[in-house]
């Protein structure tokens, strides 16, 4: 009888394992990359601002978890997650079927279009056939790297690519490109806005095509933490509920950037 028992007792330890062991998430560190204003930048005293930034600090209160951010170049911002740098990246990475291949997304927290910024004299002829032979700057990795590969450097235009998108600006600012294909949020408020803008503007079409351009950013995690991403997307739409993602945007856009 006290063998059945024992045996019993040991069922009963070992079905309690699992449950013992699930991850609270208490504490998450956040990987960003730092250069991509108003999403993510630095203040003049080394601090971390941003869109981005606020919203990880809104859905990390949401969850009671407390956060830390890990700045991270962006083109090896998915590999240094799985490497466990980080545990998520909250910094404007786009939903997409072939980074989907690589890591798990929450739900999207917002959803901007893209378009190129180039002189604003009306002399470019921002289509495919027009940019043959001209230079677009893009950050590397980027969706807009692959779609202006996609669109632009198969008819002819020459794709450049970058390792943050302030350095697409500077060098579209001196003439060393023609265009920069971006956000056009980043390129609004990251370029246009600015002294460095002047003279230029956005030419062409708004591109969205899902396809290329995703469904939006969401928060990214590895595969094996699904656990983490469901509790993101619910802390995304308990944010939105409550009112604290409208006064997080309200601080940064006069538009809803959640988008469509």
């Amino acid at each position: 009888m006290k063998k059945v028992a024992l045996v019993a007792a040991l069922m009963m330890s070992t079905l309690a394992v699992p449950a013992a062991m699930a991850k609270e998430w208490k504490q998450i560190r956040i990987g960003l990359e730092a250069a991509y204003p108003p999403f993510s930048s630095k203040t003049p005293d080394g601090k971390l601002a941003g869109f981005d930034i606020d919203i990880a600090n809104a859905l990390c209160a949401q969850m009671k978890a407390k956060c830390t951010f890990v700045e991270q170049d962006w083109d090896g911002i998915i590999p240094a997650l799985n490497a466990r740098k980080f545990d998520a990246v909250i910094s404007s990475m786009t939903i997409t079927d072939e980074r989907k291949q690589s890591v798990e997304f929450s739900t999207k927290y917002y959803n901007t279009p893209s378009r190129l910024v180039a002189k604003a004299d009306g002399k470019l002829n921002a289509t495919p056939a027009g940019m043959k032979g001209k230079k677009i700057g893009v950050l590397r990795a980027s969706i807009q790297e692959t779609y202006a590969n996609d669109l632009f450097g198969k008819a002819g235009a020459t794709v450049v690519p970058y390792g943050s998108q302030n350095e697409a600006f500077l060098d579209l600012a001196s003439g060393r490109v023609d265009a920069t294909l971006v956000d056009v949020v980043v390129g609004n408020e990251g370029f246009l806005k600015t002294p460095s803008g002047k003279g230029f503007g956005f030419v062409g079409a708004v591109l969205d095509d899902p396809k290329y351009l995703g469904q939006g950013a969401g928060v990214a995690v590895r595969k094996s933490d699904a656990d983490l991403r469901d509790q993101f997307s619910a802390a995304i739409k308990a944010i939105r509920a409550n009112g604290v993602y409208k006064k997080t945007q309200d601080k940064y856009f006069d538009f809803d950037v959640y988008g469509k």
